[in-house]
């Protein structure tokens, strides 16, 4: 079934077919407003329905495409291949970039969360000409992330460990018992009541979904592996976004205690601003009218 959360505020439901190096795949979105288009890119375990309280407002202004990465919620699951390219971020993003040619936008502004903020980045990356100003949420880059390991993120990120495990190792752990994982997890940043029954059912329908769980754990193998090796390479390059990239992250939230995220930033983009937000990890559902601020100030 198709998640269409946004139906009530005029969002279409599309399913957009996408040529890959996976062969043909589908990656659904949820289309509304008008004006600049706005691709919003949700994070781990979550699907597009996180941006339940932002998009309608957005779209006031924007035409706000809020899409399904590859392998979360409506999209396609390709399996993963041995080398985790399936799910590296070039590939997710090249989903999406392909998904907003499709849809007859050529540039754009793009704004992700989580693992969609990491997509984002190589989205950026690799197709400069197209993303016209970046905003990520509550990360730092993934390379920095994993060579600045300590305890402390060990401990409270220890799903980026636990994921990356070899096939079917955290799949089959995970599919013993979903709900009592995903409560596990997303309840220890913030507590579950913050989600609404649809959106936890949405999420909850992910975790069981044997398929959607083997690409979420090939989207941090790949993070742990193909992706550190795009990475290097545009940092030995000197490669560096050149657009705007605003970062607001939760002063709650791990990132900021074991991160410095406008430095991170500032060691792979030009022009960076950012700041801590009053909240944890989930931005877009914690403090939506916050985000919307930041949106409209920072996408003109």
């Amino acid at each position: 079934m198709h998640s269409a959360i946004y139906s009530n505020a005029g969002f279409e439901v599309k399913n957009i077919p996408i040529s890959s190096q996976d062969g043909p795949i589908d990656i659904a979105c949820q289309v509304g407003g008008s004006g600049p288009p706005l691709l919003l890119l949700h994070g781990f375990p979550q699907t597009k329905a996180i941006w339940e309280a932002v998009a309608p407002e957005l779209a006031k202004h924007y035409t706000v495409v809020a899409a399904d990465l590859r392998g979360y919620g409506q999209s396609s699951k390709p399996h993963g291949k041995p080398d985790h390219s399936s799910y590296s971020k070039r590939s997710m993003a090249s989903d999406q970039h392909a998904l907003m040619k499709a849809l007859g936008f050529n540039q754009f502004f793009l704004l992700g969360h989580d693992r969609g903020g990491r997509v984002s980045h190589r989205l950026a990356m690799d197709f400069p000409e197209s993303v016209l100003r970046l905003m990520v949420l509550d990360i730092s880059p993934t390379l920095t992330m994993y060579e600045n390991t300590t305890m402390e993120f060990a401990k409270g990120y220890w799903h980026w460990f636990f994921l990356i495990q070899a096939e079917p190792i955290p799949e089959t752990m995970i599919g013993a018992d979903p709900e009592f994982w995903l409560k596990n997890h997303m309840g220890r940043h913030a507590g579950t009541g913050l989600f609404t029954p649809e959106r936890w059912a949405e999420y909850l329908a992910g975790a069981c979904n044997p398929q959607s769980m083997h690409a979420m754990c090939e989207d941090y193998r790949a993070a742990a592996s193909i992706d550190l090796v795009h990475d290097r390479a545009d940092r030995t390059a000197g490669k560096k976004l050149a657009m705007p990239l605003h970062v607001l992250w939760g002063e709650h939230g791990l990132v900021n205690k074991c991160f410095k995220p406008l430095e991170d930033w500032e060691a792979v983009a030009n022009k960076v601003t950012g700041k801590a937000v009053p909240c944890g990890h989930y931005i877009p559902e914690e403090i939506p009218v916050e985000l919307i601020v930041e949106a409209r100030q920072f996408f003109v």
